[in-house]
């Protein structure tokens, strides 16, 4: 199946229109959504709580990073646990974003109950 835009151009266009400009551009808020699924990632994946919080430790002992290296290192990462798994990251990306798309209104619904300014969902 080819896209005349990236796959990045599209997941865009639909958080804009899911949730408006405001909030599809919101750096804090795609940083924390960006997390909740990383760590739902790796609970998947057997990743317990307490190794979650000793790596939250470690990583936060650390320098801050820069966004765009880091991002390298998720792309990075995330293909090589795709791969352990036998998954293929760019077909289960599309499938996510066909799903997200016939959920629109849904997930809407569940953004309107959200505390305002939580990082949870």
């Amino acid at each position: 199946m080819a896209f005349e835009q990236s796959y990045q151009e599209r997941v865009a266009d639909w958080l804009h229109e899911c949730f408006g400009s405001e909030v599809a551009s919101s750096k804090l808020e795609r940083t924390h959504r960006f997390l909740e699924e990383a760590l739902e990632l790796a609970q998947a994946g057997g990743c317990s709580r307490a190794d979650a919080l000793a790596l939250v430790d470690y990583v936060y002992s650390r320098p801050v990073g820069d966004v765009s290296a880091e991002t390298g290192g998720v792309l990075v990462t995330l293909a090589g646990m795709a791969e352990a798994y036998e998954i293929e990251m760019a077909a289960a990306g599309e499938t996510e974003l066909a799903r997200n798309q016939a959920r629109t209104s849904e997930i809407r619904e569940k953004r309107a109950r959200k505390l305002r300014n939580s990082p949870l969902p």
